[in-house]
Formats: structure tokens, C-alpha cells, sequence
């Protein structure tokens, strides 16, 4: 078997917040196809990302699929700009490999969790992510604690006992907040706004339900730290990218605040997560599937967070077909913690790329038994994109 071609898709706008999702499409010699997805449709980076695809493209062009790693090392050692990793050249790197291990899959007529090793999770524990921006049609940014209940509310209404809300990022009129003011600098009245709101999250969800605490990267250790112990009596699950994700700096805020901390959506290889398992600097690694290398990557990393006692949550913000790639990887590994339900992207945007659309149920995701990811990039996306073939 061997690749003919390469599609690159760049999707026109696909939300309020501007995102263009970028995906790609490996066609092969004997008619069978696979999908993969850059996850950097989002934070002024798409453009890069479908450049970067299009830059590796003629690199596998000849190759044949079923050697991921072959093909991997190729992509890893030509690219100058690869090693040591980062969001664009791993993104592509990503878009790729995902889009061979879906043709592996189809050409041996199993789902990748399989290729994998096997399913180690029947079925997928999920939470609903990104809250503050609303929920269904209800959408907007949060601003008074009742509206981060109401929220919380919609989302229970469809089953979720698990939520992540980011408290910290719009001030009492719902405007989003200057980087340069989310620092030590804000004061107790910021400190009891957030508090309120996650108060009253917890009274929503009630006693047993799970709050996961979102921080963006956007403050420094010290209100970091100041925040966590400010809202850790409501029981926080645990505090994702409290700040850079640096190991000295993670480490700081995990023993200032006693929560556990999560990052990983900005840690894109092996070499870099690394230190963060040397130095116990994480508790839940996030890394992603569509910035960290793929399937051949990302599962390295998950072995290695195990090793370590890590928990793994895959960081999930694209299209359902990066969602659906991620729930392959998630059932294969022993470390699974719980599942990234972005509602963010769960608009008809998003919605139209491809053929299916996972969505748990009574807050549980079923692992699919389609050949490969188990779901690919639908006819109308190529219609809402810019599409570049490579041949």
C-alpha cells in the first residue's frame, strides 16, 4: 500500500470565537482513506498549521501507511524545526499520523483502540468543559455566580456530574480580563467574586458531583496559589493550568494549594513532559492528540505517565473528528481519568465537518467499533474550506 495524496482542508469560520479547524485527508493506492486533524483551529495559529501540513505533505507522498513509525521519524528528522517539539510542527506531525493509523484501521477492519492493545475502558466517564461561555443555546460569558449555576444546570440537565469552569477569566461585567491584571494584583474583591461563583457551581451540582478549576495559564504562582486555597472547601477535582507550564512553577502551586494540578494542552512531546514526571509536577497530564505527536506520540507519553502514577485526561478542543480520534486513545490506556466534553465546540460549526458527532450520554461515552477512529471528515466540509491537494 502506498500514499497517492494528500488533502488539506482549512475550514472557513466555525464558531463566534473565530475558529477554523484544520484537516487532512491520506489517500491511498488502493482506495482506502484516512482523516486527521491539526488541533489548532483556534488562538491565531490555524494558519501555520494548514501551511505546515501542506510543507510535510510531499515528505509521505510513496510511503507506505502501515509504518507509523517509519513515517513518524521521517516527518521528525527532515522538518529542522521538529525536535524538541512545538504547537505547529507537531500539530502537522499530528494531523498525519492520525491519518494513518485510521487508514491502518480500516485496512485491517478494526478500530484503532485495538492497534492500540485492546480496550482497557468499556466506556468513557465525561465532563462538560468550558462552562463560563455558557451552555446549548444559552450561550454567553458568565457573570454574576447564578449564571455559572444556570449553566451547570443545563449541563445537568443532559446528564454530566462533572464540570470545568474557568472563574477567573470575565470580571462582574462579563469582560474578559487583561493578562497583564490576572496576576497577584487583583485583590479580594476578585477573590470573593470567584469564590461566590464557585460556590455556587458546587451548591448546583450538589455534594457529589466534580469541579474542575480552569486557569488558562493566565496567572502568576502566587494568585494562583492564592486562588486555590481561596475555593479549595468546595472540593475541586483538579486545577488545570493554574500557570506556565513549567515544572518549578506547576510543583510551586501544587504544594502552595495542596489541589492537584492537570496541564498538558501546551507540553507537545515525550522529552518535554519529561521533567513534569521527574519532578511530580502534574497530577493529570492533558496532552493532545491532534499537538502532541498523534496516536504514535501520545501513547508514549500516556506509557510514561503511568510509569509514574500519572493520571491522563487527553485534551480535547476541535472538531468531533479529533474528538473521536481521542476517545480511541482513551479506552486503550490504563491511566484514563476522565473524558474533555468541549462544549465550546459542540455548535453546528463544528458539527457539519464530519459524519458523526459523539456525545455522552448520562455523562458516559460508548467506545465506537467502526474500523479506524470512527468517524471521518464529511462531504460538506469540503465545501466550507480551503482546500490545498498535495500529489
Amino acid at each position: 500500500m502506498k500514499i497517492t495524496k494528500v488533502d488539506i482542508l482549512h475550514a472557513h469560520k466555525v464558531s463566534l470565537f473565530g475558529d477554523r479547524p484544520v484537516l487532512c485527508r491520506i489517500y491511498t493506492d488502493e482506495g482506502i482513506y484516512g482523516d486527521g486533524e491539526a488541533a489548532l483551529g483556534f488562538g491565531n495559529i490555524s494558519e501555520a498549521a494548514c501551511g505546515m501540513i501542506r510543507e510535510m505533505a510531499p515528505l509521505i507522498i510513496g510511503m507506505n501507511p502501515m509504518e507509523h513509525e517509519v513515517i513518524w521519524k521521517k516527518l521528525y528528522s527532515t522538518i529542522f524545526w521538529a525536535r524538541g517539539g512545538g504547537p505547529v510542527v507537531f500539530g502537522a506531525i499530528s494531523a498525519i499520523d492520525i491519518a494513518i493509523w485510521d487508514i491502518k484501521g480500516k485496512a485491517l477492519n478494526m478500530p484503532v483502540y485495538e492497534l492500540l492493545g485492546g480496550k482497557c475502558n468499556d466506556r468513557l466517564h465525561a465532563y462538560a468543559s468550558q462552562l463560563q461561555n455558557g451552555y446549548g443555546s444559552d450561550r454567553g460569558p458568565g457573570k454574576f455566580p447564578d449564571e455559572y449555576a444556570r449553566y451547570t444546570a443545563l449541563a445537568m440537565e443532559d446528564g454530566f456530574d462533572a464540570v470545568k469552569l474557568n472563574f477567573m477569566v470575565y470580571d462582574s461585567l462579563g469582560r474578559r480580563r487583561p493578562v497583564n491584571d490576572q496576576t497577584f494584583s487583583f485583590g479580594n474583591a476578585h477573590l470573593k467574586l470567584v469564590k461566590d461563583r464557585v460556590a455556587a457551581v458546587r451548591k448546583q451540582l450538589g455534594p457529589d458531583g466534580d469541579i474542575i478549576l480552569e486557569n488558562h495559564c493566565i496567572s502568576d504562582v502566587q494568585s494562583a496559589i492564592q486562588m486555590g486555597n481561596a475555593v479549595k472547601e468546595y472540593g475541586i477535582m483538579y486545577y488545570e493550568e493554574p500557570v506556565t507550564p513549567r515544572a518549578d512553577l506547576l510543583r510551586a502551586v501544587y504544594e502552595g494549594c495542596g489541589i492537584p494540578v492537570a496541564s498538558g494542552e501546551r507540553i507537545f512531546s515525550r522529552g518535554q513532559y519529561k521533567e513534569h514526571f521527574e519532578k511530580q509536577s502534574i497530577q493529570v497530564i492533558q496532552p493532545d492528540l491532534g499537538t502532541s505527536g498523534g496516536f504514535t506520540e501520545v501513547k508514549k507519553i500516556c506509557d510514561m505517565a503511568e510509569l509514574y502514577e500519572v493520571g491522563v485526561q487527553i485534551h480535547v478542543c476541535g472538531s468531533p473528528l479529533i474528538a473521536s480520534a481521542s476517545i480511541q486513545l482513551e479506552a486503550a490506556i490504563p491511566s484514563f481519568t476522565i473524558h474533555e466534553y468541549n462544549v465550546n465546540t459542540n455548535t453546528e460549526g463544528f458539527i457539519a465537518l464530519t459524519k458523526y458527532n459523539p456525545v455522552p450520554v448520562r455523562s458516559y461515552l460508548e467506545i465506537p467499533d467502526l474500523p479506524g477512529i470512527g468517524n471521518e471528515i464529511s462531504e460538506k466540509a469540503f465545501t466550507v474550506s480551503d482546500v490545498y491537494t498535495v500529489e
